[in-house]
């Protein structure tokens, strides 16, 4: 891995992607690393049993981790209450 990253930095792309809604294509716009360099990141920083999870589910059906699974309809996510929340709480309905 030619880049280096702080600790927050390092942080951040583990939690992204952990995340099944952003996919590798949003950590490399921010962070300018591939899907292999979040790999290795990932197999440096985690347990090996959590990599191991980590990898079955990328790998599996159930994330959406690349855009080309997406449903192309998609371009964001977007929660159908968005616009009813305020002030960190839902208003009545």
């Amino acid at each position: 891995m030619s880049k280096k990253f702080d600790l927050a930095q390092t942080d951040r792309i583990i939690e992204m992607a952990w995340e099944d809604r952003t996919p590798f294509e949003a950590i490399e716009f921010q962070f300018g690393i591939k899907e292999s360099e979040v790999i290795e990141i990932m197999r440096a920083e985690l347990k090996s049993s959590t990599f191991r999870l980590w990898r079955k589910r990328v790998n599996s059906g159930v994330s959406q981790k690349h855009l080309k699974k997406r449903n192309p309809e998609i371009d964001r996510f977007k929660c159908t209450r968005q616009k009813t929340i305020s002030l960190n709480k839902i208003s009545k309905r």
